[in-house]
């Protein structure tokens, strides 16, 4: 009777040493998971900022710095809930509006191939921004074309990136050569390594 007590009673210390194992383990991918989310969201809401300012006007770094704002909480949300853990008090209701409202500037294939863009998913990139230049809103296809230029040049083929400089000037009113085109290439490419350097991303894809 008491081997079968004393038996009893390990199981139930294993059980419990079992479990908070586990839990911690799990509010630590839920943390990680977070962690990724939020570098990840802020990254694509910054590079949407600049590419919103490139394709609207503005200064692409404020821009950049405004959509950091908006993708970093509904990105930690994301990673957060990929990390098993749904944490309600992530999701800031302003700030998901915010990237919300990015995304129908831009559109939504223009927008997520950005996000491909963020990781370094160039295929993936090109192909939303290949759609996005067809679309029949001009912003969209404005947006779609810019994805494209500044895909070629970060997976380091500027000579097919400045390929698409005539159809750049032609449909960007605001620019008036290829040499600016190259200019505005050239800064947006420094720009989205930067900002993958902050958010502790890989800076470039090689």
């Amino acid at each position: 009777m008491k081997s079968k007590k004393t038996s009893s009673l390990r199981w139930m210390a294993i059980a419990v040493m079992l479990t908070l194992m586990t839990f911690p383990s799990c509010s630590q991918r839920a943390m990680q998971g977070a962690g990724r989310g939020a570098a990840t969201g802020a990254a694509v809401g910054a590079v949407g900022g600049m590419v919103t300012a490139l394709v609207f006007g503005g200064n692409v770094g404020e821009a950049a710095a405004r959509g950091a704002v908006y993708g970093g909480s509904t990105g930690a949300a994301a990673g957060a809930m990929s990390g098993a853990v749904a944490d309600s008090n992530q999701k800031k209701a302003q700030q998901a509006a915010e990237l919300e409202a990015l995304k129908k500037r831009l559109g939504d294939d223009a927008f997520n191939g950005l996000a491909a863009l963020v990781e370094c998913k160039h295929e993936v990139a090109q192909g939303y921004g290949r759609t996005a230049a067809k679309s029949n809103n001009p912003d969209f296809a404005l947006a779609g074309l810019w994805l494209q230029v500044i895909t070629f040049a970060d997976s380091g083929q500027e000579d097919q990136a400045r390929a698409l400089f005539p159809d750049l000037v032609a449909k960007d009113s605001k620019l008036s050569s290829e040499s600016q085109a190259e200019t505005e290439m050239q800064a947006a490419l420094q720009k989205l390594m930067d900002i993958r350097q902050e958010y502790k991303l890989p800076k470039d894809c090689s």
